[in-house]
């Protein structure tokens, strides 16, 4: 059993085939996403399509991200919300469910399927016995169900997390430019700027493994070292 980590996706649905039939998740084993499937890259909608159809097959979780939340929040909240949304990808998202090649789709071009999905399917956090995967972080003094919504979805990663129940986290939202999982005391970051040419991270979350796939189909592996 593996319990497999994907990091920020954020429409890149050729990073997420490519690994996903690289790594070749099996039915024992966990299959988790970080969050931010939409925005950015070209794909927000094939992205969707793939995470509905996985669900449909096998367990999945999948946490809410910053991005999710935002375009919910844009389709029925106010113009400077669509507004705000648009500037981070937003655009690239509502362009994937255009009717063309080169013409935009607009919210109710997006199927009510992946209204539901981004509703209702999504979790804040996902804890085991060992770890707690989350997008963005953790309050160190909060329980997991007290946790602030700034904090699950938007902060940035900081020189430590250490959560009071002692598990590593696992989170994303913190683009690492550098292309590598980022470890710092308590944590690991796997949003590894899959959209901005770098690569998209599965972490297998016992073993430290990881695998990593980029827009032009390379592959590498490697593994973390967590600290305490």
């Amino acid at each position: 059993m593996r319990v497999l980590a994907i990091g920020d996706v954020h429409g890149c649905l050729g990073h997420l085939d490519d690994l996903l039939a690289w790594v070749a998740p099996a039915a024992t084993d966990e299959l988790i996403f970080l969050g931010d499937y939409v925005d950015r890259g070209p794909d927000t909608r094939g992205v969707l399509n793939r995470l509905i159809e996985l669900k449909q097959k096998r367990p999945v979780v999948c946490l809410r991200g910053n991005h999710e939340v935002m375009m919910l929040e844009a389709r029925f909240g106010s113009r400077s919300d669509r507004k705000q949304w648009l500037s981070v990808g937003g655009v690239q998202a509502l362009g994937s469910y255009g009717p063309a090649l080169g013409v935009s789709g607009t919210f109710d071009d997006v199927p009510g399927g992946h209204w539901e999905f981004l509703e209702y399917e999504l979790v804040p956090y996902h804890e085991t016995d060992r770890f707690i995967f989350v997008h963005a972080g953790v309050d160190h003094d909060a329980a997991l169900d007290d946790q602030p919504d700034n904090m699950l979805y938007w902060e940035f990663l900081p020189e430590a997390m250490r959560h009071r129940s002692g598990k590593q986290v696992i989170c994303g939202h913190s683009s690492q430019r550098s292309g590598l999982p980022k470890v710092i005391p308590g944590a690991v970051c796997i949003d590894t700027h899959a959209y901005g040419g770098g690569w998209l991270t599965c972490l297998d979350a016992l073993s430290g493994r990881y695998w990593q796939v980029d827009v032009i189909g390379r592959k590498r592996e490697g593994r973390v070292d967590y600290e305490e």
